[in-house]
């Protein structure tokens, strides 16, 4: 029998461009790796590099990612970790060059090889059009030799199934070797999210500083989740089942690779620090490409104003009734105008803090001196005729352009996609020549429900963890459990109503539940939550980011023997 290959170990190092900046170097010394990724890119992040272009058109690529290899790329070449990353944005050949110009000057001989193609002709009005591609390219770049490779507008799992595909030789048909990596991709794109940061159960750990993630794959697709050793977080089934449920709607989580079935996924403990994730299965690819559109929407500005003491809901009102009539007095309202009173304040408080609630206004318009001068002008000049305590949290300013992320699809074989190698050839990349419409897979049974046993009112984030995202305008909630216990009781009490009455902000729009019963969870979408989307602006929370946690301590009738064995009830 041939032998089995050593599994390829894949450690990522950015989630965001923003990520820990030393987190290159910590990756690249703490312990045995075969490929860095590095994934700087989101749906904000592309209207941002897109605006950045258009001030430098040589730019419009992730300038943080060269900072850190001027240290890295002698690292990486010394233990021989090549390095795949979609730092390069809208500009990955600029990057490219960018990265070989670096090696000249530090003396580090890399090959350096980019990925193109994403790029489409942008509509009027727009900023950016990318369609989303898939890992082959990757693959060819590294077959080929290189030891950078620099992507565009890829799925973030792109940079973990390119760099399988190529170690262990898969093709486009290899679909449940591939949906494994697409899973395994998913956990390791957003960094510490899978080592202990934004999770629920933090208190059980000590996560204040996660080391970032490893995915060991092997050569089936399936794979184990780790970190180095001596790094600061936990990895468990909890943190890997949080970060899977992210940013995901139904079971079929289709890419331009493959469709994985997220409903097959099994998470088992593999030791200290490692969960081993196995049984995915693939199937070919939906026809169409995601293509992401951003553009200028307008222009925004905000004033909070702080309510101290008594009469908060008279003051708000009076506040509101003032800045109607100074823009009635100026002729001009500006077309959106969204008022929230969050009330922070407690009664016969200790602090003038804690004795305050906010109330928040934001304006949006196409004309900057809408939501300017005239908002400034209105808000300030109330300071000394309007609600006893009045002030600011800060004075408005001129306002700042939002923007809007859009989502369209296009026939996979109308995007080229190019790898342009080492030695300057160009590979394009064919589409998958079998290919799968979407379609929602039929929900699973339900588990036997309890029996009826007294119950309490208890938060519901004493027995279950949650994670939320951004989808567009869309929200992502995924809520899991750990026990099967738990499980029978939250799969039939956790319904599109219930979970309505719990978030009073979802009515009225459509939600959307999926079952996952091998990872006892259930994920919602709530479509539209988020309006035009987190460039927009729309919401307090415009990445729904904790909307999970809000979840969480909301109040419902829960079994008292779920809530005497849980370990939150105990902390």
């Amino acid at each position: 029998m041939p032998d089995t290959p050593p599994p390829l170990r894949i450690g990522n190092a950015s989630g965001f461009y923003g990520d820990r900046f030393d987190a290159v170097r910590e990756m690249l010394t703490g312990g045995p790796l075969d490929v860095l990724t590095g994934d700087y890119l989101a749906e904000l992040t592309m209207l941002i590099l897109g605006r950045s272009r258009l001030k430098d058109p040589a730019r419009g690529y992730a300038t943080t990612f060269l900072r850190q290899l001027e240290e890295g790329l002698g690292l990486a070449h010394e233990r021989g970790v090549k390095i795949v990353t979609n730092a390069g944005g809208l500009n990955p050949a600029g990057l490219a060059d960018a990265v070989r110009e670096l090696a000249d000057k530090v003396g580090v001989p890399v090959r350096v090889a980019h990925v193109e193609g994403d790029s489409l002709p942008v509509p009027g009005g727009y900023l950016t059009a990318n369609a989303y591609l898939g890992g082959s390219g990757i693959a060819a770049c590294l077959r080929a030799g290189a030891g950078v490779v620099v992507t565009g507008r890829v799925t973030d799992a792109a940079l973990v199934t390119g760099p399988a595909a190529a170690h262990f030789g898969w093709g486009p048909e290899d679909h449940d070797a591939l949906a494994g990596a697409v899973v395994a991709g998913h956990v390791l794109e957003c960094g510490t999210q899978a080592t202990g940061g934004n999770y629920s159960f933090f208190r059980g750990h000590d996560v204040r500083r996660p080391g970032f993630p490893v995915a060991e794959i092997h050569a089936d697709g399936t794979s184990v989740i780790t970190k180095h050793d001596g790094t600061g977080g936990v990895v468990d089934v909890g943190t890997v089942t949080a970060q899977l449920l992210y940013e995901t709607g139904g079971a079929r989580y289709a890419g331009p690779d493959v469709t994985a079935r997220l409903d097959t996924v099994r998470l088992t403990p593999d030791g200290p620090d490692r969960v081993r994730i196995s049984g995915v299965r693939g199937e070919a690819p939906p026809p169409t490409l995601k293509v992401g559109l951003t553009r200028l929407g307008g222009w925004r500005n905000e004033v909070v104003f702080v309510l101290t003491g008594l009469d908060v809901d008279a003051k708000a009102q009076l506040v509101r009734d003032q800045i109607a009539d100074a823009f009635a007095r100026a002729g001009r309202q500006p077309e959106e105008v969204r008022w929230e009173l969050s009330r922070t304040d407690r009664a016969d408080a200790a602090t003038e803090e804690t004795a305050s609630a906010l109330l928040r206004l934001v304006v949006r318009d196409q004309e900057p001196e809408a939501v300017g001068r005239a908002l400034s002008g209105a808000a300030i000049e109330l300071a000394l005729g309007s609600y006893p305590g009045f002030h600011v949290t800060a004075p408005p300013g001129k306002g700042e352009p939002y923007g809007v992320f859009e989502a369209r699809y296009v026939p996979a074989g109308d995007v080229t996609h190019v790898a342009v190698l080492p030695d300057g050839r160009r590979e394009e990349q064919a589409p998958p020549a079998r290919t799968r419409e979407l379609r929602d897979t039929e929900q699973p049974p339900l588990p036997a429900p309890l029996p009826a046993t007294p119950t309490r009112s208890a938060a519901l984030g004493l027995v279950a963890g949650a994670r939320s995202g951004d989808k567009g305008g869309d929200a992502n909630i995924g809520v899991w459990v750990r026990s099967d216990e738990a499980w029978r009781w939250l799969a039939h009490e956790l319904t599109v109503e219930r979970l309505r009455e719990l978030l009073p902000e979802t009515a009225g729009l459509t939600v959307v539940r999926q079952v996952l019963p091998h990872l006892r969870a259930l994920n919602f979408t709530v479509r539209g939550l988020l309006g035009e989307g987190v460039a927009a602006r729309h919401r307090f929370d415009p990445q729904a980011k904790a909307v999970g946690e809000w979840l969480r301590s909301r109040l419902l009738e829960i079994p008292v023997a779920l809530l005497d064995s849980s370990p939150e009830v105990h902390a």
